[in-house]
């Protein structure tokens, strides 16, 4: 380890000792009130300030202070979002602890919780989820398709939270939290941004407006971006001498939204809200092999098209007075994904003076899911003592698709095309609807407890699909969860927390009923018989907190059951080697996570973390499966000057070497994957104001000392991170 790649460590275990971190970022909006849609409502100017406890809602559905929340979050806050001007949210969690990413480019980032990614991640937006059942296991949903020039913060839980908001919810949720009209009359913002190495161009405006009991938003943003370039140097056993594209990790993207609200009365409101976004040429990303390993594999993995759409209505009421309940909360949904992936994959054959000779495999798919979603809940506080929160919840999504696959044989006289139209994923729906109730209970001054329930019903089912000779095909699941959270203040500053948790995740379409062309090589072969995965997670931790330091400390052990993966069946059909999704796993993922903030004099502000992580495949213990960093470390120094009117703030990261992972003897990167340590600088001034308009220019300068590295998730198919990057933003507000 250099002396560089050890400052962060060094740097963030100095601060703990002097006072420690909260996971909330130093830099949050003022408090909030509860407002539609789950968005918040400033009732203080929109400036910089350090606030200590923020409210949250997403671990409990109550607003609660953090302080109070007997799990383990974390909170970006909006200014947050605005001053480090990333693509997406996504980009900001490698700054939490127990947070990853995976994905590259402005469009693909998505995150990883404690190991786990993909569908065992419930990304929500407002509240209301945005899974589908029709991604691949690996891809969740992308937080790109909510606007971040929307965003008031990012709430996110780490662990399981199936009681509450059903399947997915393994290794933790995230609610994107779009911010909605605040103050009487018209304001907003207009900003443009220009990205350096990806010749990034993007123009945001959007409005907000109050009269009297009507208020209203609208939104729009505009964005394209070439593929970013990676520096050279040395990464594992990869060298590069030169710096290279990273093809496929640009985008031409677009995004609108309208919301209309009105206010009944001072305790009753409804809405309802229109969003659009669409994406054209956003890829997995992947570098040409002849610049680093000739004999590797080109995969190419791109959505050329992409068009989302979503249309909610809500209604809440508060202060009634009815028997069973305090506050009545509806809302329902509609959405339409649809989307084109495409495969690319050259198998060559390996003989010598025929570089060229082998099997070119393209495949496509384009997918049309249909999703309809309502979500009802209802508090009421009992007693002085005891607050319940219960309700219902349902989704159903309408797939349909159609594939064509071509394999063409080159090296051997003219090309050899042949091609296949069957469909590899019959027409289908998965339905799933439950219901759960959680009780939060004062069991004494200082002791907290909160506990709840739930039960789901899942069903899958097929139907006849054009180019299929199938009969329809059904599945049916029912799943009880619960957890337990408890709070014990020692004092006004300190509390312990602890926290048992049930979650599932159950199996997808593709899991379920995908029959065709593996991306791995091969066939996958369907099973409807799939049960749903389970998990169970204990946290242990303390938190202390005071207006101007904070420390957080949790230890963690989650234990996932009936995992599924892909498994070789041992046989081949029609000459290719047959694969299956199989219950399997039984996997423990642990660690400790540490973080913590200091307000220090003259407009400084120091935050940092570190996470352990392992991982074991509790049936063979020998067999590695680690997927994510074994540990990270997280500083920041942060100054504001005393006007508010300038910020400077350095970012530092360093993540250790993963030997936890399986990588064949012929990767190029080596048999594990190496450390490194990444530094940002980014800075903000607020240039002048003319009457009640800001205007605001941010820099950021992103892997400041140009080092080549990728993020664990993206290291074993090497996709690299991008080279020293400078990007501009310009901000109006009004």
């Amino acid at each position: 380890m250099t002396r560089l790649s050890f400052l962060p460590a060094v740097t963030t275990a100095v601060l703990i000792g002097l006072a420690g971190v909260a996971p909330a970022s130093a830099q949050s909006s003022p408090p909030t009130e509860p407002s539609p849609a789950g968005a918040s409502r400033v009732t203080a100017a929109d400036t910089l300030v350090f606030e200590a406890n923020p409210l949250l809602i997403t671990a409990t559905r109550n607003l609660r202070e953090l302080s109070t929340i007997p799990r383990p979050v974390s909170v970006l806050s909006r200014m947050e979002v605005r001053d480090l001007a990333p693509n997406t949210v996504s980009e900001l969690f490698t700054r939490l602890p127990g947070l990853d990413v995976t994905g590259v480019g402005v469009n693909q980032a998505r995150p990883a919780i404690r190991g786990q990614r993909g569908q065992r991640i419930l990304l929500m937006q407002d509240g209301m989820r945005m899974n589908n059942s029709r991604r691949q296991q690996d891809f969740g949903e992308l937080p790109a398709l909510v606007d971040v020039t929307g965003v008031d913060r990012v709430e996110v839980v780490r662990g399981p939270a199936s009681v509450l908001y059903g399947s997915d919810a393994i290794g933790g949720v995230i609610n994107i939290i779009t911010r909605a009209p605040e103050q009487d009359g018209l304001h907003g913002q207009a900003s443009v941004r220009y990205g350096d190495i990806e010749s990034q161009q993007r123009g945001s405006l959007r409005l907000y407006g109050r009269q009297d009991r009507l208020s209203f938003q609208l939104g729009a943003t505009a964005r394209r971006a070439d593929a970013y370039r990676a520096p050279a140097g040395t990464y594992g056993r990869i060298s590069l001498a030169e710096e290279v594209v990273v093809n496929d990790t640009g985008v031409e993207d677009r995004s609108a939204d309208v919301r209309l609200g009105w206010d009944f009365s001072p305790s009753t409101h409804a809405y309802a809200k229109v969003e659009y976004y669409s994406a054209q040429d956003a890829g997995f990303g992947y570098v040409d092999p002849a610049a680093y390993d000739p004999n590797a594999l080109a995969i190419e993995i791109l959505y050329p098209d992409q068009t989302f759409r979503k249309s909610t209505v809500g209604f809440r009421a508060e202060q009634l007075s009815a028997a069973l309940a305090d506050r009545v909360e509806v809302t329902g949904y509609t959405q339409g994904n649809e989307r084109t992936f495409s495969t690319g994959l050259f198998v060559p054959f390996g003989i010598p003076g025929q570089p060229q000779a082998g099997v070119d495999v393209f495949s496509e798919n384009f997918t049309d899911v249909r999703t309809i979603g309502v979500r009802a809940e209802a508090r009421k506080l009992v007693s002085e003592s005891l607050l319940l929160t219960y309700g219902v919840d349902a989704f159903r999504d309408r797939v349909e698709g159609r594939d064509v696959s071509r394999r063409t044989t080159l090296g051997f006289g003219p090309p050899r095309v042949s091609v296949d139209n069957t469909p590899a994923l019959p027409d289908a729906t998965f339905l799933n609807a439950g219901g759960f109730v959680q009780a939060e209970i004062e069991v004494a001054d200082r002791l907290t407890l909160i506990g709840g329930g739930r039960y789901t019903h899942i069903a899958a089912e097929t139907f006849a699909t054009e180019g299929l000779d199938l009969a329809p095909r059904n599945s049916t699941d029912g799943k009880f969860v619960a957890a337990v959270n408890a709070l014990l203040s020692l004092s006004d500053e300190v509390s312990l927390i602890g926290s048992v948790g049930q979650a599932f995740r159950a199996p997808n379409l593709v899991e379920r009923f995908f029959e065709g062309q593996a991306t791995i090589g091969g066939l996958q072969i369907a099973n409807p018989d799939l049960a749903p995965e389970t998990s169970t997670n204990v946290d242990l931790g303390l938190r202390w907190r005071t207006p101007q330091a904070g420390l957080e400390v949790f230890a963690f052990r989650n234990s996932i059951r009936d995992g599924i993966r892909i498994a070789d069946l041992n046989r081949e059909i029609n000459g290719q080697a047959a694969f299956q999704n199989v219950n399997v796993d039984r996997l423990r993922f642990q660690g400790f996570e540490v973080s913590g903030d200091l307000r220090l004099a003259a407009g400084f502000t120091v935050l940092g973390s570190f996470t352990d992580f392992s991982s074991t495949d509790v049936d063979d213990p020998e067999n590695p499966v680690g997927d994510a960093f074994s540990t990270k470390t997280t500083t920041s120094l942060r100054w504001d000057h005393s006007s508010n009117r300038f910020w400077l703030q350095w970012d530092s990261r360093f993540q250790g070497d993963q030997r936890d992972v399986d990588l064949p003897e012929s990767n190029p990167l080596g048999s594990f994957i190496p450390a490194f340590n990444v530094h940002h600088l980014r800075g903000g001034l607020q240039l002048f104001d003319t009457g009640s308009t800001a205007h605001r220019v941010s820099l950021a300068l992103t892997n400041l000392t140009n080092t080549l590295y990728a993020e664990a998730t993206n290291a074993s198919f090497f996709r690299p991170a991008p080279k020293r990057n400078l990007t501009l933003t310009y901000e109006v507000s009004f």
